[in-house]
């Protein structure tokens, strides 16, 4: 039942509890109680509108492979923080392999891209190495996890 809420909620978190009540075939006091308590396990850990990016003219949108200069513990917090701070990276994913850091960069076009990298990730010397993709079309980009498949 959780999984049917949870699902419900990822379409449209803006529906009313009674709605998803309903959706889910639960009567709307138990809905409510499932819904706080996933709340106050973490589970579901906010309740967020999805904004259009391009309606709101962040047309720009870059992926960036990121490699420090020096991959130690201190200089990975360091680098932790400051994208934390930086409020055109909507992701950050620390990878393995020949990087260290994928990053989602978006922005309003390529210019601004150009400052933030010049004036943002390139700005010290943490990071020695930065290789961008330009995404040239979304085809799917979506928050919602596939809840529907089989655990192991």
């Amino acid at each position: 039942m959780d999984l049917k809420i949870l699902t419900a909620m990822q379409l449209d978190a803006g529906q009313s509890v009674g709605d998803i009540a309903s959706t889910v075939g639960l009567s709307q006091t138990p809905c409510w109680r499932r819904i706080k308590r996933m709340k106050d396990a973490g589970i579901i850990t906010a309740i967020i509108a999805t904004v259009d990016r391009e309606a709101v003219g962040l047309g720009f949108t870059s992926y960036a492979f990121v490699k420090l200069a020096m991959p130690s513990r201190e200089n990975m917090s360091t680098f932790d923080a400051l994208v934390m701070g930086w409020p055109e990276v909507v992701i950050c994913e620390r990878v393995t392999g020949a990087v260290d850091y994928l990053i989602k960069v978006v922005t309003t076009d390529i210019k601004a891209y150009d400052v933030f990298l010049r004036d943002k990730l390139l700005a010290g010397d943490l990071v020695s190495d930065v290789q961008s993709r330009i995404v040239v079309s979304t085809v799917k980009d979506t928050p919602a996890l596939p809840l529907s498949l089989p655990s192991r």
